[in-house]
């Protein structure tokens, strides 16, 4: 958790440094680009908080644990509407991928907990969580100016700001 919320931190004030810059006129779809991402990884931050703080043995763990979840969808799927500027359009699509990784997770995670628990569910449900969460951080790594790094990642630099996407998971072989 502790790192989680620094890379948060200095993104804010990153993009917040980036974004508006020394005595520039402040680009309103940057600026609402900059609002949009920040209470995401606002949001993710509080997700992982909470969600780590579930009691796992009280009673209401599993529809504590499935409403965070599925708020923390509903953020992903926020971030991955919000009109992203020319100057990050090469996160596009990773976007897009993040937001159908966290929405097939809660699809899962509700399998596998809504009713008589389900351990294939909570695999494939982990499995997605782990992809949306992965993609969120390269989408971090790019708004930071780094080029994207770690298992799975691929970039082709066509521009300054342009990367192509993440390699694919082997997606057909967790699919039920």
């Amino acid at each position: 958790m502790g790192k989680r919320f620094v890379e948060i931190l200095i993104f804010v004030l990153c993009l917040q440094s980036i974004l508006t810059g020394c005595g520039k006129e402040a680009d309103p779809e940057l600026e609402a680009y900059k609002k949009t991402m920040t209470e995401f990884y606002e949001s993710l931050s509080y997700y992982d908080s909470a969600i780590n703080s579930i009691d796992p043995q009280s009673d209401e763990a599993g529809e504590l644990l499935l409403g965070y979840l599925d708020d923390m969808n509903d953020s992903y799927d926020k971030m991955a509407q919000a009109q992203i500027p020319d100057a990050f359009s090469g996160i596009s699509d990773i976007a897009v991928e993040a937001a159908d990784y966290m929405q097939k997770a809660d699809e899962f995670y509700h399998q596998a907990y809504d009713d008589e628990f389900d351990e294939n569910s909570e695999m494939l449900a982990a499995q997605y969580y782990q992809r949306a969460n992965a993609r969120a951080q390269v989408i971090l790594q790019v708004l930071h100016g780094e080029v994207p790094e770690g298992e799975g990642i691929s970039v082709e630099t066509k521009s300054t700001y342009e990367f192509s996407t993440i390699d694919s998971d082997n997606e057909d072989t967790d699919e039920n």
